[in-house]
């Protein structure tokens, strides 16, 4: 199915259009303020490709395009939708502001229970998670960048004073939600011989190097990455005393929430207090994703350019930079531990911390690469490698290729998802989990930002092929019927034939935002140039000498007697020939193109001639 991001995301807005609004009125219903998480991931729906896509944008009403009004028409006039969606954020920020006047980043109902006999308790269900953290980042800046413009673009009074309130409120959850993951990022370092040792082990020498082996490469290759963090970090994390010692393994990466005993990050910005953190101090594969993602857009060609950053989220941004960069290195060496056969090439992925097996986690593992390789300059053999594993995760993940009888993938990644431990989450109640339950959406997402990343021409018909496959399993998967039409998911229509259990909460709002968040990616993808192709260029330029010959001894021919149409003739080759020669290094396609149409407007001309030649 081929990817229309316009269209596509018209599609969504409409359909959030006729969920989220009443009589002109943004209507939380009855799963919001239960979630933070949830709550920002509906908001982003609207503000991300509104901030991020120019055609999109609604806090400039003069410049707001027919079409994307009348998708959104449900929630007001034109110059009343940016005031509804800045009250909607207001909303936001204020149910998710404790009595403390402490932002607030509880998972709510996307929290579960491990005991079926057992619910969680409300203070578990108030436990902050690095998902409302992260996408809590991109909302705000996201709301800031909003207001920035539609603040001079009203005059409504009531309004600016809201605008005003807003900007303060969004700034300290910002600012909270940077601390919150400055506190949650952890180091943990384990001896060779214990469990979780001995499961790195085997997953780097996949079975066919000794431990120690492993443990010479395993120093070999960290080492620098080793001394780097214990020199490095110091604000927010306390650095562990076995990191310093190179017959121990080490992990880095995110904790599900605050890390137990973390200690509180200093800062002058009217945050409200710092809670004690619950987490065990074990990075999760998928919530390291998650961080990472947040992190990224703190430093953005859009965030740099607005301001958006006062100085003191600065400092912070930088300390999560600095995380950022260590923990993708970290993640990206280990992937490709073994040149010849990387340790993400055997898949699924066994995480050592939780000791769980799925292709999810292969594809989180995945995902962290495809950061590095933004970051860095990749190799074409760098890319190749992850294209292929995409390919057989789209295959194992039943994307591409059909579901058997009985199939578990379908329900294990599609729909009750993989279910993560909260480690340290039983100290409050029940044992509590986390559902991830995103595969498709992740793999369409990883496989647009690699395609927007490969400049290699074979790996860009690969990944386009495997997108538009991807993208066409989740527009399947979209609600047909009741609430939430048009939104996700429906896991049932893309397997019919598999016994699906139904989940309590109508729209996944998860999926649905990450869905929003691919066509902003797709859009840039296509505002990127075409993959310039060293054969076609050569061509290209083959033809364009050839013409350019031509033309110059035609113009050395007698013009007949036509009223001036052979002079015109060749002044519109010759702006053809200036066009195709402007494009070959960029179009070298286009180019093409136009030297074989000069190159038959020539020989048309050569042989008008030689027929008035012959009828003489």
């Amino acid at each position: 199915m081929q990817i229309k991001p316009r269209q596509h995301l018209l599609d969504i807005w409409q359909a959030i259009g006729r969920h989220s609004f009443e009589q002109g009125q943004w209507a939380w219903g009855e799963w919001g303020g239960k979630s933070s998480v949830a709550d920002a991931e509906r908001l982003l729906c609207l503000l991300y490709p509104a901030t991020e896509i120019p055609e999109f944008r609604l806090d400039d009403p003069d410049s707001t395009q027919p079409d994307v009004h009348q998708a959104l028409r449900r929630g007001g006039g034109r110059l009343d939708l940016p005031a509804n969606l800045v009250r909607a954020a207001s909303d936001f920020m204020r149910t998710h502001t404790g009595e403390d006047k402490r932002p607030t980043f509880a998972g709510g109902y996307y929290f579960g229970s491990a005991d079926k006999e057992q619910e969680l308790s409300e203070e578990q269900r108030r436990l902050d998670v690095v998902d409302s953290f992260s996408m809590s980042i991109t909302l705000c800046l996201a709301t800031l960048g909003f207001l920035k413009v539609y603040e001079t673009r009203t005059r409504r009074t009531d309004i600016q004073e809201t605008i005003a309130e807003l900007r303060a409120a969004t700034g300290n959850r910002l600012t909270a939600a940077m601390v919150g993951l400055l506190r949650s990022f952890t180091v943990n370092a384990f001896d060779t011989d214990s469990d979780q040792g001995r499961n790195l082990t085997e997953l780097l020498g996949q079975g066919r190097l000794s431990q120690r082996q492993v443990l010479t490469m395993y120093q070999s290759r960290f080492r620098a990455l080793r001394a780097a963090i214990v020199e490095s970090l110091s604000l927010g994390i306390d650095v562990q005393e076995g990191l310093k010692d190179e017959n121990q393994y080490f992990e880095c990466g995110w904790a599900w929430s605050l890390v137990k005993d973390a200690p509180e990050v200093e800062t002058d910005e009217p945050i409200g207090p710092q809670p004690q953190g619950v987490a065990r101090a074990v990075p999760y594969l998928y919530f390291t994703v998650v961080a990472l993602d947040g992190i990224q857009d703190l430093f953005s060609e859009r965030t740099l350019t607005l301001g958006l950053l006062n100085a003191e989220q600065q400092k912070l941004a930088e300390a999560l930079r600095l995380r950022w960069e260590l923990t993708q290195q970290y993640w990206s060496g280990i992937a490709r531990f073994d040149p010849d056969r990387w340790p993400l090439e055997d898949i699924p992925w066994r995480t050592t911390g939780q000791e769980l097996e799925s292709e999810y986690f292969s594809l989180s593992v995945a995902a962290i690469l495809v950061h590095d390789l933004m970051r860095r300059r990749a190799t074409d053999d760098d890319l190749a490698r992850t294209v292929t594993v995409m390919e057989r995760l789209a295959e194992r993940g039943r994307i591409t290729s059909r579901m058997t009888r009985d199939d578990p993938k379908v329900f294990e990644l599609h729909n009750a998802g993989v279910k993560l431990p909260l480690q340290g989450g039983e100290q409050l109640g029940a044992p509590m989990t986390w559902s991830l339950h995103d595969f498709s959406a992740q793999l369409l997402k990883r496989t647009i930002q690699l395609r927007t990343l490969s400049r290699n021409l074979a790996s860009h018909d690969r990944l386009l092929s495997l997108a538009e496959d991807a993208f066409g399993h989740m527009w399947r998967r979209r609600i047909r019927e009741g609430e939430g039409t048009g939104l996700w998911d429906n896991v049932h229509a893309a397997y019919p034939g598999a016994e699906i259990v139904t989940r309590h909460v109508p729209v996944s709002w998860n999926i649905t935002e990450r869905v929003a968040e691919v066509m902003v990616q797709v859009h840039e993808m296509y505002r990127q140039p075409p993959v310039r192709s060293a054969e076609l260029t050569e061509l290209a330029g083959a033809l364009l000498s050839e013409a350019a010959h031509l033309l110059g001894n035609e113009q050395m021919e007698a013009a007949p007697s036509d009223d001036g149409r052979h002079g015109m003739q060749l002044r519109n080759i010759e702006v053809k020939l200036r066009r195709a020669r402007d494009l070959l290094d960029q179009r070298p396609g286009t180019a093409y193109a136009l030297a074989l149409d000069v190159l038959g407007q020539l020989d048309a001309l050569t042989r008008a001639r030689e027929a008035a030649v012959q009828g003489r």
